[in-house]
């Protein structure tokens, strides 16, 4: 079995927000959405800082989908449309996709965006990469940690384009992985553990 997943150093994040854009790109996301966030720490607003000045610091938590082994959004879904595939990634069929938002409302990371109007972009144009699909009005859409990448054998683009390497794409059920050994030596944690979803992307300093 292939469990895919994916280990961020938050050390080597520097809050520059290429995953983000590189995701959007890739994958054809609508101007005003994004699948791959990075949050500041501690702040509600992008690249804020806490503390008092002049003793200000600044953190930053990249944030997407979490694939969970046990995902909420899963469990509530009606129609099947979100579902579990064979290397371990929670993907959406949007065919079955009926726009009821339980998904959205069950995942504790808000990892997901919904198509409320057709879709527009600033371009006026779809682009990215050709092999994803476009996405309707009326459904729900979020990272698939590249799907039509990492079928092919190629890493995520947010791995890829990546200017720090902060990211580690790789097969959780292989323990020679260097994903599996950065996170049984770096002792890597998930987010909101108490929930057990059991996240596959895993965070560490």
């Amino acid at each position: 079995m292939t469990k895919y997943g994916m280990a961020i150093n938050l050390d080597r994040c520097i809050g520059c927000h290429t995953c983000a854009n590189a995701c959007k790109m890739q994958n054809n996301v609508p101007s005003g959405m994004l699948w791959n966030r990075v949050l500041t720490e501690g702040s509600d607003v992008i690249d804020g800082a806490v503390g008092d000045y002049p003793n200000l610091s600044r953190a930053f938590v990249p944030v997407a989908c979490q694939h969970c082994e046990s995902p909420a959004c899963q469990r509530v879904c009606p129609t099947g449309a979100t579902y579990k595939d064979d290397k371990g990634r929670v993907e959406i069929d949007y065919d079955k996709c009926i726009g009821c938002r339980m998904c959205m409302a069950a995942c504790p990371y808000n990892a997901r965006v919904f198509n409320w109007n057709e879709p527009a972009r600033d371009t006026g144009f779809d682009y990215g990469d050709p092999r994803v699909p476009v996405r309707p009005k009326g459904v729900v859409e979020k990272c698939t940690l590249c799907k039509e990448r990492t079928d092919n054998g190629e890493e995520p683009e947010c791995v890829v384009c990546c200017p720090t390497t902060a990211r580690v794409f790789g097969d959780l059920d292989d323990p020679d992985s260097e994903i599996s050994r950065l996170i049984a030596n770096r002792a890597a944690g998930v987010l909101l553990e108490e929930q057990g979803t059991r996240p596959q992307v895993h965070y560490f300093d």
